[in-house]
């Protein structure tokens, strides 16, 4: 259930979150426009459309942002649950999550006192205000910041997220499961997972026992097993995955997928380790089943190459992993680009979402799927005494000069 498939599809361009509101949230009693709704006031009529500049946009500034520590923190920095909300002059506060404070705090100073609004230049802005590119990590802390402000976006218009990319594509987003509650044995819990509704039933490639060494080839003919158990539980009707989890090299990758073949997985995910994307040009010829990868890297140009040289079936990519919404959908468009498909990897309970005691509105699921709902921005609801707070910045930091085209627009510095 904690992880959505092909839910980045549901709302036009690759918007994977569905609407709602925030504890801390006010909505703006003022009627949106068509033209205030695009950032802008009409332009005055002396000239009109004989070259009369637009008028400033109209403008929801950023005061503060905070980071929350979740009360059950996740270990693993790159699939951290850090809350992140961002305050603005006019009582919106957006929500996202991911991140740490050490790496959340440098880019919340690039956002203090800027426009809200203008999503795609804070996206520059953070992504190239300190001169270096972002890694990974920090990638995670931008995305956290990028969800905020399209939850300030959607609820100061008074609109679900998914409205602002396009509006629906379908009536719900199909999810798999990988931590289906135990029926028993593998085949009656594959069987139960698709009966509740669940497109797939995901598996990882075989543990060892506790305290036994990892025998690659002897995990690959217990996997092999598993597999087969899986295959029967779910039916000619359902469907099944498994996850490698980068554990086998390259031979026993492939000897692995060769074994399953004939089981039609879904897909069989990370093959082998995602250091060197290039290795997928060796691994492609030699196997047949579906690759998915994508869990481990982070904006386009990680995974850019995979897309563009077919190396890769189904995209894993992460909402706050890539840098957020705005980064995604241009990731979306990539894939739809080179008839690549999309299943988004979970994060956690913002972004996925999932819930938690500290997020008591989430998301509407039932009969193992995700339904779209009219409630504006992400659709999260945060209450802040849950968790515990531990940064704040207030003030603004420009660790560089900020260098602009004649047009306004960023570049480097």
């Amino acid at each position: 259930m904690r992880r959505a498939f092909l839910r980045s599809l549901l709302a036009g361009a690759g918007s994977p979150l569905l609407g709602g509101a925030a504890a801390a949230a006010t909505t703006p009693t003022r009627k949106a426009t068509a033209a205030s709704e695009a950032g802008f006031t009409p332009a005055k009529q002396a000239g009109g459309l004989e070259g009369a500049p637009l008028a400033p946009p109209s403008s929801i500034r950023i005061r503060r942002v905070r980071c929350y520590v979740a009360p059950k923190p996740r270990p693993l920095l790159s699939q951290s649950n850090l809350v992140v909300t961002v305050e603005t002059d006019q009582g919106i506060t957006g929500i996202g999550e991911g991140g740490a404070p050490d790496t959340v705090r440098p880019l919340a100073g690039l956002l203090i006192g800027e426009d809200a609004s203008r999503i795609e230049h804070l996206w520059q802005l953070m992504y190239r205000g300190h001169f270096y590119p972002p890694g990974r990590e920090k990638l995670h802390a931008l995305g956290a910041l990028d969800l905020a402000l399209w939850d300030i976006r959607g609820k100061s218009l008074d609109v679900p997220v998914h409205a602002l990319m396009g509006g629906l594509t379908r009536e719900y987003v199909e999810c798999y499961s990988t931590a289906f509650p135990s029926k028993g044995t593998l085949r009656e819990t594959a069987r139960a997972c698709i009966e509740a509704g669940f497109r797939a039933f995901r598996i990882s490639v075989a543990d060892p026992e506790p305290g036994q060494p990892f025998d690659a080839r002897a995990m690959v003919r217990k996997s092999h097993e598993r597999c087969r158990d899986v295959r029967e539980g779910v039916g000619p009707g359902g469907e099944w995955a498994i996850d490698y989890h980068t554990r086998l090299d390259l031979a026993d990758a492939v000897r692995l997928s060769s074994l399953i073949e004939d089981l039609e997985p879904f897909f069989a995910e990370d093959l082998v380790r995602s250091e060197n994307p290039a290795v997928y040009r060796t691994l492609r010829p030699q196997v047949k089943v579906p690759i998915a990868v994508g869990e481990q890297f982070g904006d386009r140009w990680d995974v850019n190459e995979l897309v563009e040289q077919h190396l890769i079936d189904f995209s894993r990519v992460t909402i706050p992993n890539v840098g957020g919404l705005t980064e995604f959908k241009k990731l979306s468009s990539m894939c739809e680009l080179h008839y690549v498909g999309l299943v988004p990897h979970f994060t956690g309970p913002v972004a996925t979402p999932e819930p938690e005691p500290h997020l008591p509105q989430h998301f509407d699921f039932r009969d193992g799927k995700i339904w779209p709902n009219r409630r504006p921005g992400l659709g999260v609801e945060f209450e802040p005494a849950r968790a515990t707070l531990a940064a704040e910045v207030t003030e603004p930091y420009r660790p560089i000069p900020l260098f602009r085209r004649p047009d306004g627009s960023l570049t480097n510095w």
